[in-house]
């Protein structure tokens, strides 16, 4: 009796799981149809946008005609230029400081014209020997920046960031699921790693589909994990202000003197290096209103974001005070995983090698959709020939049983 209890079990068991396993392949096939075609897209789009500013400097003559020129030796009058082209414009002005040279990029970002939609700055180069705009554009109305914001909001604004972080938690049960699918009995690893080979195209695209994910499954994930918490940061600060208060940003005002003459950017920067004396400079921001203040942005050795660090110097635009500083190597946890969020995700923390790994990641995304959609029709069209060949075979059946015996 005790044998037989036992085969009962063992094929109760294996019955839960046959079933557990068609559910998953359920749930993995409808997710990948639907968020993974979403994900093909983030996919397909950030792969774009690794060298995104290379690339848009290549595409447009006027920059790509001044990229021999070296870096500005001063920075007034990158500042000169632009009041001269928008001597009516409010607000601050946030130059951007390339290694390389060329133009200078600067953003302004609070430009009437685009007003009420959302994060749109007028984007401008600046010729620095010249001291002349060579080319201005708003935000999202160009290839590059439109691309940009397909790959971070859809298109939708806060409601894209919203529904794209949503689609990329669908997006990690995906991946867990595939890898469960995909988790060979045992003696079978090497096969479930290789492609098999001489096998049939149907056979072929289904290797590829599983070698495919399951060798870039953490890169995926990371990616997938690292865009929702950018998309949807709200989502992740709770948590990780358990590890500690998170950094909450000054706001810091220039003392209106009795004859105000503002000091020069350069002397701006002197000041903010001065308290940081091993950073690398990479934003100026200048002053928004007769109150308003420097805040230069720097990179410290160490900081994982060469072109987003984390590293401020707020400067009194009069006195040239240090008014407030951030320094992020001495903040909490949570926001020492807040400042490496976008540098993982681009893949610049790793260099060229972790920019190039965010490419093929992109692109084995849209792979991976591309070879389970087919892999889905191959399927789809091996149940509608079973259901003709059954169809068929009912019916001459039923011919036979129709015709007259002997002895009718």
């Amino acid at each position: 009796m005790k044998p037989a209890r036992a085969q009962v079990v063992r094929g109760s068991s294996a019955s839960l799981r046959g079933r557990l396993r068609r559910w998953a392949g359920l749930a993995h096939l409808w997710l990948g149809l639907s968020a993974g075609l979403v994900f093909a897209v983030a996919g397909v789009t950030g792969a774009l946008l690794v060298f995104y500013v290379a690339a848009d400097t290549a595409i447009h003559p006027q920059l790509r005609a001044l990229s021999a020129e070296p870096p500005p030796a001063a920075y007034e009058p990158i500042l000169q230029a632009l009041q001269r082209h928008a001597p009516d414009g409010p607000g601050a002005w946030r130059i951007e400081v390339t290694e390389h040279g060329g133009a200078v990029p600067v953003r302004y970002y609070d430009p009437p014209e685009t007003r009420g939609r959302g994060f749109a700055p007028l984007m401008v180069w600046v010729d620095p020997a010249r001291g002349q705009v060579v080319r201005e554009a708003f935000w999202g109305e160009y290839l590059a920046t439109w691309i940009y914001d397909l790959h971070y909001a859809l298109l939708l604004g806060d409601l894209g960031k919203q529904l794209l972080a949503a689609i990329g938690v669908l997006v990690l049960v995906l991946l867990v699921g595939g890898v469960w699918l995909w988790w060979p009995p045992r003696g079978k690893l090497r096969s479930a790693l290789t492609l098999k080979p001489a096998a049939t195209p149907q056979r072929r695209i289904y290797d590829l589909h599983k070698v495919a994910g399951i060798y870039g499954v953490v890169q995926l994930a990371i990616l997938t994990l690292t865009g929702v918490a950018l998309g949807a940061p709200d989502w992740v600060r709770p948590g990780l202000q358990a590890l500690g208060p998170l950094y909450q940003a000054p706001k810091p005002a220039s003392v209106l003197p009795a004859s105000p003459q503002r000091i020069s950017v350069d002397v701006a920067v002197v000041r903010a290096r001065a308290v940081f004396p091993q950073a690398r400079l990479a934003w100026i921001e200048t002053p928004a209103s007769p109150t308003g203040v420097y805040r230069i942005n720097l990179q410290q050795p160490g900081e994982p974001s060469r072109r987003f660090p984390r590293t401020n110097v707020w400067i009194d635009q009069y006195s040239g005070a240090v008014l407030a500083v951030r320094d992020p190597r001495r903040e909490a946890a949570g926001d020492v995983v807040l400042n490496w969020l976008h540098a993982v995700h681009s893949g610049e923390v790793a260099g060229l090698a972790g920019r190039l790994l965010v490419l093929v990641s992109g692109v084995g995304a849209a792979a991976l959709f591309a070879t389970g959609f087919v892999r889905f029709l191959h399927k789809r069209r091996a149940r509608i020939l079973a259901g003709r060949t059954g169809r068929r075979a009912g019916f001459a059946l039923a011919q036979r049983s129709r015709r007259p015996t002997a002895a009718e």
